[in-house]
């Protein structure tokens, strides 16, 4: 095998383990959430599970995000299979859509503590070993920290966007819940359109890294220092 293809593995398992472990956790915590509040339809769809296959979306989790990388697009975009939650079998509907929605983002938050702490067993590996899994965790923590603050974005049909509808009052809770069916093409055409007409222009339109990267960088910080790194 050649090195070059070796290179390409280990790059890709660099990244693929932490997202496939973020996305997996994620969704699943939707599901455990929704099942433990009164509504088994994610448990009795098989989601409540730690099997990746459950939750990737062939399109979204694999097609698009290849795409994108092909066409060495300015911005990455993906997502999973949505977890099935019938939101009026919860015991309290309103109050208990905000749990389920802050189940996602609350995971990853937890999966990036979690990492920052696996960072205390580098020095027990041998050094190749130890190189891995270091960049490993330093994926882990920046992934699953993007998901959760990418994912609060007050806008359905986004966890952000549940919570945002959960609390507000009625009179801005129902037009708000009526965006989510055209949630995911606005959040698309958001993110897509100025980071591509920025770079026919050589400006940096990035709305998306202008969005998250001050409170990644944020949280990163704190991370390392709260697990002693």
């Amino acid at each position: 095998m050649s090195t070059t293809i070796l290179h390409i593995l280990y790059q890709a398992s660099v990244m693929v383990i932490p997202v496939v472990i973020a996305i997996t956790f994620h969704e699943a915590a939707h599901g455990f959430v929704a099942w433990r509040l009164g509504d088994d339809t994610a448990y009795r769809a098989g989601r409540v599970t730690f099997n990746p296959l459950r939750h990737v979306d062939p399109y979204g989790t694999v097609i698009l995000p290849a795409i994108l990388l092909l066409l060495r697009a300015p911005f990455l975009f993906g997502y999973a299979k949505p977890v099935p939650v019938n939101f009026s079998r919860l015991r309290e509907p309103r109050r208990d859509m905000v749990w389920v929605a802050l189940a996602g983002p609350g995971i990853n938050l937890a999966l990036a503590f979690v990492a920052g702490l696996m960072g205390h067993l580098l020095p027990l590996l041998p050094d190749a070993a130890a190189n891995w899994l270091a960049q490993n965790l330093q994926v882990a923590i920046v992934i699953n920290l993007v998901l959760a603050i990418f994912n609060m974005i007050p806008l359905p049909p986004l966890d952000g966007g549940r919570v945002a509808v959960g609390l507000l009052p009625n009179r801005l809770a129902i037009p708000l819940a009526r965006t989510e069916r055209y949630g995911i093409l606005i959040l698309i055409l958001f993110l897509v359109l100025p980071p591509l007409a920025g770079s026919r222009f050589g400006l940096d339109l990035n709305i998306f890294r202008w969005l998250l990267g001050p409170p990644v960088e944020f949280l990163y910080h704190w991370i390392l220092i709260l697990t002693g790194n």
